[in-house]
């Protein structure tokens, strides 16, 4: 059952490889963490973790405030801040963070929650 303050997260090091694969598929160039590469850790936890399978992503808004390191545990974390049962939408607040607690980026994501009206509250 959703519920709003609701949270999945999942920690994801970055290394040399990983980098030179995105570079290899995108002709990127770079030494940070690409941010396509970050955004794509809550693509994997709002399909797979919560809201989960069957979530269609409508929008996402990010502001990168710092570039994310190699090499270091990076956490990425969804919170529910609403739920619209009228609608089968979610609101989800997603933050990544470094261990030291530098918010490598934030924003809101909005996707739609497919058969889990009953599954809300208000």
């Amino acid at each position: 059952m959703l519920s709003v303050g609701q949270t999945a997260q999942i920690t994801r090091i970055y290394t040399s490889e990983d980098l030179t694969a995105y570079q290899a598929l995108s002709g990127a160039v770079g030494d940070n963490v690409p941010e396509p590469l970050i955004a794509a850790l809550f693509s994997y936890l709002l399909g797979v973790e919560l809201p989960g399978s069957g979530t269609n992503y409508l929008k996402q808004d990010l502001a990168f405030k710092a570039p994310p390191p190699m090499n270091t545990a990076l956490e990425a974390k969804v919170e529910i801040t609403r739920l619209r049962p009228d609608k089968h939408l979610v609101d989800l607040w997603a933050s990544c963070t470094a261990p030291d607690g530098t918010v490598i980026c934030e924003g809101r994501s909005l996707v739609k929650a497919k058969d889990v009206v009953g599954a809300f509250s208000s």
